[in-house]
């Protein structure tokens, strides 16, 4: 699953996202009255997460194992992280509300995906980015440090370090001054 072979959920990978089920309920069922116990669950249920950085429920993940979330970063309401493969977050990024980071993906050929097979690609955020409200980043992108894209946009492939994009498939629109 993490190498980004094709494979079917079996019992062990049920189980695993069943655990993250159970934990992100927990963590959905939080108040911001209470940093420490929101910390303690996403200390249990993520592979990382960086000090000083902040996340607002309601979060969704597959695992969360394969989610890293560097130091300093903001996550807003709502992001949804298919984590079948890593998703590595840098640090001090800017994640806008109702985010997702989509790293499933399922075979053309329509008998493999009638047999439930499934795939992923891991996602890489760099330092200093800023994801706008609603961004939609597919499987295997990468998007370099200090990069900012707008809201809405949707990143079907890698975006460099230091430019602004927008749109449906997020186009760059011109570059940042770094």
């Amino acid at each position: 699953m993490e190498a980004g072979d094709l494979y079917i959920v079996d019992h062990q990978i049920a189980t695993m996202h069943q655990r993250a089920a159970v934990l992100c309920r927990s963590f959905n069922a939080t108040t911001a009255a209470d940093p420490g116990g929101r910390r303690q669950i996403l200390d249990e249920l993520l592979g990382g997460i960086g000090p000083d950085s902040e996340v607002r429920a309601p979060l969704y993940c597959d695992y969360g194992t394969y989610l890293r979330i560097g130091a300093r970063t903001f996550v807003n309401f709502g992001l949804v992280a298919l984590d079948v493969a890593p998703i590595i977050i840098g640090d001090d990024v800017q994640i806008g509300p109702n985010v997702q980071l989509l790293t499933a993906t399922h075979p053309i050929d329509a008998g493999l995906r009638r047999n439930k097979w499934e795939a992923g690609e891991a996602i890489s955020i760099g330092d200093n980015v800023w994801l706008g409200g609603g961004v939609i980043v597919l499987a295997g992108v990468t998007i370099g440090d200090d990069t900012i894209v707008g809201a809405g946009a949707v990143v079907t492939r890698d975006l460099p370090a230091g430019v602004v994009a927008v749109g449906n498939p997020a186009t760059v629109i011109r570059t940042i001054d770094r």
